[in-house]
């Protein structure tokens, strides 16, 4: 009687994540230190208001035209909240570590739910460990038209980076982010808050000066009606095709919020917050994210030489040539491009350390759950830091390994941004399927409940969801060659093949999702 008087009043003191959390069966083994702004600062940094759509600017404004770019961003941010209000949802019910890989589990039910958990911490793996590499990828190349610009240009016989060096900058980041990721959780917050800062106030000054500086300015008719075809670049001249194709900048930037929900073990208050900071990040990117397409839109100098191989930044790299024409146009210099694409690289850098941190959650959750080969390695917590260090480690092997391809290949960034979204967008989808099937009456809804408006939320967030991995799967210039072809489907049909083989052959006998480590009595006290 009086042990069972100590348990209640310890719960009854419990933070609301934690005694959720034990409800569920787990007991609190990471560090619950974070506020709702170091969550929301994590979860921001994930999303970045740069990293998406600045390597994808160039190739979607190419597809059709500033018109579709400008308000594809529109079109796709009113989806994303259906995905991002069904999400927020289900993390209030369920604030664990693993998120959507528990959610599956859990929301589909003992009879599928393994098969469930098994497929969405998969998805959500490959596409997490895919987001490093884009961040590594993208921030290497925003670093290549630094020094190239900062060495006189291509024109005036600037340095441009090899391949081989720009592998080592792609490695280097990766083994930077890794490092970081094996300090207390809190070094990763601090940075993060810097993160967010950084990119507020670095947005809104490149939102603010670049249109000022440029000597002229496109004409709104011109950034919100123009609609044109370039086949000359991409070879493409079906216009409802350039449409969709021009639409993935919006789709590849407006995910990673799911970052809040994989730190809600180590966050205060988590049933709340975690929901709270997956919408906040959601309206935050959505704004800063069209703010930015419109200024780079409004400061083109001539659209045609954006692509020029001749050019100052070798016509790779198109946000690059824009910052600097209009730089170098008014001031005749490139410092003020150059000190801008620090700022973008600023926030890769910050991208990749928060993807980092969230790929190892994933990987140490599904360890947890003995559901990784040699899962007892990559579930250990450092003993003085409290975070999952081998499992960061592991990621960044992986993504290395991924991003070998750099020295032989030309299509890298295409395949990898194509298997990070479908793979990390495509894990959303399992538990939004299982929550709008299951019976109302199971779920137990959290302080963040969407009522009788869930179910048509989560119908229209799944289809999304469906047509944003498919058009991820398309070939994206023609004609198609070595050079050019989309070899993701081809790498995600033999790595999902094997994985669900090995389901079939073996998982399925052992493999039963989410493992307690909390065990309770028959009336389901802890």
């Amino acid at each position: 009687m009086g042990q069972n008087q100590v348990d209640a009043s310890q719960m009854q003191g419990m933070d609301s994540g934690e005694k959720r959390l034990n409800e569920l069966g787990y007991k609190q083994e990471l560090r619950r230190e974070m506020t709702l702004f170091k969550t929301l600062a994590i979860s921001f940094s994930t999303m970045t208001l740069f990293t998406g759509i600045t390597p994808l600017y160039g190739s979607s404004l190419a597809y059709g035209g500033p018109a579709t770019l400008v308000w594809g961003w529109v079109v796709v941010s009113f989806f994303t909240w259906f995905v991002g209000l069904a999400m927020a949802e289900i993390c209030s019910s369920f604030p664990t570590t693993g998120s959507l890989y528990f959610w599956a589990a859990h929301l589909a039910g003992p009879k599928w739910g393994p098969l469930a958990s098994w497929c969405c911490a998969w998805l959500e793996t490959i596409g997490l460990i895919a987001g490093i590499g884009t961040q590594a990828y993208a921030g290497s190349q925003t670093l290549q038209s630094i020094i190239l610009l900062s060495t006189g240009t291509n024109k005036g016989g600037g340095y441009f980076a090899p391949k081989w060096l720009f592998l080592c900058m792609y490695i280097g980041l990766t083994l930077v982010w890794a490092f970081l990721n094996t300090f207390a959780l809190e070094v990763i917050a601090f940075i993060d808050i810097i993160s967010i800062w950084w990119q507020v106030v670095g947005g809104t000054i490149i939102v603010i000066l670049l249109p000022l500086v440029a000597l002229t300015t496109q004409s709104a008719s011109y950034v919100f009606t123009n609609f044109d075809v370039a086949p000359e670049l991409t070879g493409i001249s079906s216009k409802p095709y350039a449409v969709i194709l021009s639409f993935l900048v919006s789709q590849y930037s407006l995910y990673g919020y799911d970052a809040a929900a994989h730190l809600t073990e180590e966050t205060r208050g988590a049933d709340k917050n975690g929901p709270i900071a997956i919408l906040t990040s959601i309206g935050i990117i959505s704004v800063f994210g069209w703010a930015y397409i419109l200024a780079l839109t409004f400061s083109i100098q001539d659209f045609s030489y954006l692509y020029d191989p001749t050019n100052e930044t070798a016509g790779v790299f198109v946000p690059a040539q824009i910052l600097y024409d209009a730089f170098h146009g008014r001031y005749h210099s490139s410092t003020g491009a150059i000190i801008l694409l620090c700022i973008i690289w600023g926030s890769f850098f910050f991208g990749g350390l928060s993807i980092t941190t969230s790929a190892a959650r994933v990987v140490y959750a599904l360890s947890r759950d003995q559901g990784v080969p040699f899962s007892s390695v990559w579930r250990k917590i450092h003993p003085k830091h409290k975070v999952p260090s081998n499992a960061v480690w592991l990621c960044a092997a992986i993504c290395i390994l991924l991003g070998l391809p750099i020295l032989k290949v030309n299509v890298v960034f295409v395949a990898i941004t194509s298997i990070c979204t479908i793979g990390w967008v495509g894990g959303y989808a399992v538990p939004i399927f299982a929550r709008m099937v299951m019976p109302e009456k199971n779920f137990k809804a959290g302080p963040f409940y969407l009522g009788s408006f869930s179910r048509p939320i989560c119908l229209v967030a799944f289809l999304w969801i469906c047509y944003t991995c498919s058009v991820f799967l398309l070939p994206t210039y023609y004609p198609i060659s070595w050079n050019t072809f989309n070899y993701a489907p081809v790498a995600l049909s033999v790595g999902l093949g094997l994985i669900m083989l090995w389901w079939v052959l073996s998982a399925r006998k052992w493999f039963k999702g989410p493992v307690r480590n909390i065990e309770t009595d028959h009336r389901g006290k802890v």
